[in-house]
């Protein structure tokens, strides 16, 4: 994910071994002023705390498991550049042990009364549907600001951040403890980032980069004869569609009851009523699953607007560019493709690949990973 994207760019360098300042201090002036100090705190810490990767690997304390991640990692970003082109730029040079679960703690708010996101816009990154933030405490305090306000709010832990290739992004140790498909397609992820950034449109960039992710995957793991793990990555995107059309319906229903001319208490009722529908609906969909309990914890919490809306930022545009693919044949076609719908304005670009498909046979992320389909070439 995109994350806090460049919403810290320009932010002060603490690193313990080159002291000053680091460029595009203007654009951090633009930044609120209590926002842009824990901003500029959060990527010094980060800085100073990344290591070159291979510097790292060769040090005799590193244990064989974070040194086995490493060369995972080192492997997966070369099958980047040479097979997906994806940038051969500064970021997963570097790895940093940050000492705590998450990179970034990230705030998404909307209306009492709406799916729609609340926007915070910042220099390079443009508007986008959350708030990133460095300590928990904080992305916290954001949170019950928001929400002393009447909104709908929703905190989450993130792993890793993208900063668009404007600083050298580094592999984090909250990354370390996924399986392999998930490692090597986050890194996919978010090269994908530095390779194509609509600023402003959070929605297209996160389903542009999953596609890409999507595929590399795909390629990885056939490369390297895989095919186990890449039924069980099919499985995996099959379960993530799943789950995203549940949610999708969830928050069309609740935009029609918004629309309404019902009285706020009363719409308020039908609200909570929507969201026990919804995690009903999951019972029914997650019985499909053969016991797979992945997504339980998200649904045991006291669902809001802002927990769909979040989902939304990173699944609504996943089908239609998948399907940009198929036609495309090759990345590279792809991502000419991809390039001429972000010259688009936003509500031609949404309506070209983030509405509902017209029919059910439409291709989505899961049709790049089924057997029968052909590898695109390229």
């Amino acid at each position: 994910m995109a994350g806090i994207v460049a919403e810290a760019f320009g932010s002060r360098r603490v690193a313990a071994r080159a002291l000053g300042a680091l460029g595009a201090a203007s654009a951090l002036l633009s930044l609120p002023g209590c926002y842009a100090l824990q901003a500029a705190a959060g990527q010094g810490e980060v800085l100073a705390r990344s290591r070159p990767i291979a510097e790292v690997i060769a040090d005799p304390a590193t244990s064989d498991a974070v040194r086995e991640r490493l060369d995972l990692a080192v492997a997966a970003r070369d099958f980047a550049v040479q097979e997906l082109a994806l940038p051969d730029a500064r970021s997963y040079r570097r790895y940093a042990d940050l000492g705590r679960p998450y990179a970034v703690w990230n705030v998404v708010a909307t209306p009492e009364f709406s799916v729609d996101p609340r926007r915070w816009c910042f220099p390079v990154a443009g508007c986008v549907a959350y708030r990133g933030y460095f300590e928990e405490s904080r992305a916290e305090s954001a949170a019950r600001r928001l929400a002393s306000r009447g909104d709908d709010v929703a905190v989450g832990g993130v792993a890793t951040y993208s900063t668009l290739g404007h600083l050298p992004d580094p592999l984090f140790n909250t990354m370390l403890g996924w399986g392999d498909s998930r490692l090597v397609g986050t890194i996919f992820h978010e090269l994908a980032h530095e390779r194509l950034y609509v600023a402003g449109d959070s929605e297209f960039n996160e389903a542009f980069a999953s596609v890409v992710a999507h595929e590399g995957v795909r390629r990885w793991l056939a490369s390297h004869g895989e095919s186990g793990e890449l039924a069980r990555y099919r499985a995996s995107l099959e379960r993530e569609a799943g789950f995203a059309a549940l949610l999708r319906m969830a928050r069309e229903r609740l935009q029609l009851l918004y629309d309404s001319p019902l009285p706020p208490a009363a719409m308020a009722l039908e609200k909570q009523r929507e969201f026990g529908r919804l995690k009903f609906e999951y019972t029914k969909l997650r019985a499909r699953w053969n016991g797979y309990s992945g997504y339980d914890a998200w649904f045991a919490r006291t669902l809001n607007n802002a927990h769909l809306a979040a989902a939304a930022t990173y699944h609504d545009c996943v089908p239609g560019l998948a399907r940009e693919l198929a036609a495309a044949g090759s990345l590279p076609e792809f991502y000419a493709r991809a390039e001429r719908l972000a010259g688009l304005p936003l509500a031609r670009r949404h309506a070209a690949v983030c509405t509902r498909p017209p029919g059910p046979d439409q291709p989505d992320a899961r049709d790049l990973l089924r057997p029968s389909a052909a590898p695109p070439p390229g």
